[in-house]
């Protein structure tokens, strides 16, 4: 046991996150423990607590890291003097890049969060609805604008993002195409299927 190797410009704290993800993807978030934690890591359990308070506090670093980056973007595209299909265009790769890229801490955030304790519960769901809502009115004002067939916008929404929660299958497939191809895939299919 020694001390937490950092790579590239990551801190000590962006090592424990990370690998507290993948651990929390593989085990769950209930059933891992910081022992085993602090194993992977490859320091005592002990050295763990000068970086994080708690287990809990590693689910809500990793659920509104997550969350950040969603509205961020989100932020962005809404801003954007695009048409409503590039807009989704754009969402959609930057979700099937988090997946493809950043998968057990997207992961881990889709599937854990209910493990926060509160008010990070709360909030955390709020933060959900509302972005599914943003994504539902670009929907919304697309059909408005005749870019879009007439559909209800939140099963599109919803559509689009189990869809891309269904990626994690990718990650276990024995043969698969590359990340760039599925993401082709994917947009031909989510996005090209939107279109009028």
């Amino acid at each position: 046991m020694g001390r937490i190797k950092t790579e590239n410009n990551s801190t000590r704290k962006d090592v424990i996150i990370k690998k507290a993800a993948e651990l929390f993807k593989e085990k769950g978030f209930k059933a891992a423990s910081m022992r085993e934690l602090a194993e992977v890591v490859g320091v005592e359990a002990a050295s763990l607590y000068n970086h994080i308070r708690s287990k809990s506090e590693l689910l809500h670093l990793i659920c509104f890291n997550v969350a950040n980056r969603y509205n961020l973007m989100m932020d962005e595209v809404e801003a954007e003097k695009t048409t409503s299909l590039q807009k989704i265009e754009k969402i959609v790769r930057f979700l099937i890049g988090g997946m493809v890229h950043n998968f057990e801490e997207v992961y881990v955030s889709d599937r854990e969060w209910k493990y926060l304790s509160e008010p990070y519960l709360s909030n955390f769901q709020a933060q959900r609805r509302a972005y599914r809502k943003r994504f539902a009115a670009i929907v919304e004002d697309g059909i408005k604008k005749k870019e879009i067939k007439k559909i209800d916008s939140t099963t599109a929404v919803l559509i689009m993002l189990h869809a891309i929660s269904g990626i994690e299958s990718w990650h276990r497939s024995k043969q698969k195409i590359n990340g760039k191809e599925l993401e082709e895939n994917m947009i031909t299919i989510l996005v090209g299927g939107l279109k009028k």
